[in-house]
């Protein structure tokens, strides 16, 4: 057998290839473990929303958006028990409490059509909540005066990281009339 190597020496060597690949491997691992540790984008949402709409669990509640169903899964889950889908919902009655409109990764200006349904089935004193990425200045003034158009006035608003959220209410406020 020949001589051995210092202690010192093997410290000093170049990285072989299968330590670069192990390098790799445990930044991948660590990268993939902090990423489990974050929730799902759609429960990232949620409480925001939640807290804005100032909803319980036995307030009737309707979602619309892309990712709808997952987000009304979230909330059963949670245990509100009486959350819709738009497309599940039935006829706009005004029945509902609460809107709340997941429109991620979308345009604001494809927002007016869903809005226009979505109001028909607030009820007068209901609470929508926008939840929409992040945007310049000039998006989040497009989502004002398309919520004013709507009839909502603009309560509260709350911005994160990966987005904000609009909370409107509606103000179908019909003048007193007077009686003589």
């Amino acid at each position: 057998m020949g001589p051995r190597p210092a202690l010192g020496a093997a410290l000093h060597k170049p990285p072989s290839h299968s330590a670069v690949g192990s390098k790799r491997a445990i930044e991948t691992t660590r990268a993939v473990m902090v990423h489990a540790r974050l929730p799902p984008a759609g429960e990232r949402i949620i409480e925001p929303m939640l807290d804005l709409a100032h909803c319980s669990k036995l307030n009737g509640i309707i979602v619309t958006g892309a990712n709808s169903t997952e987000l009304m899964s979230e909330l059963q889950r949670r245990g509100y028990v009486r959350v819709a889908t738009t497309a599940n919902c039935g006829v706009a009655a005004g029945q509902y409490d609460v809107g709340l409109i997941d429109w991620r990764r979308q345009s604001i200006k494809a927002l007016d059509t869903p809005l226009d349904r979505l109001v028909d089935f607030l009820s007068p004193g209901g609470t929508l909540v926008v939840w929409i990425d992040p945007q310049e200045p000039a998006g989040h003034r497009k989502l004002r005066s398309m919520l004013e158009k709507h009839g909502l006035v603009i309560e509260a608003s709350t911005v994160r990281e990966w987005g904000s959220a609009v909370s409107a209410r509606r103000c179908d406020i019909k003048p007193i009339s007077k009686v003589a």
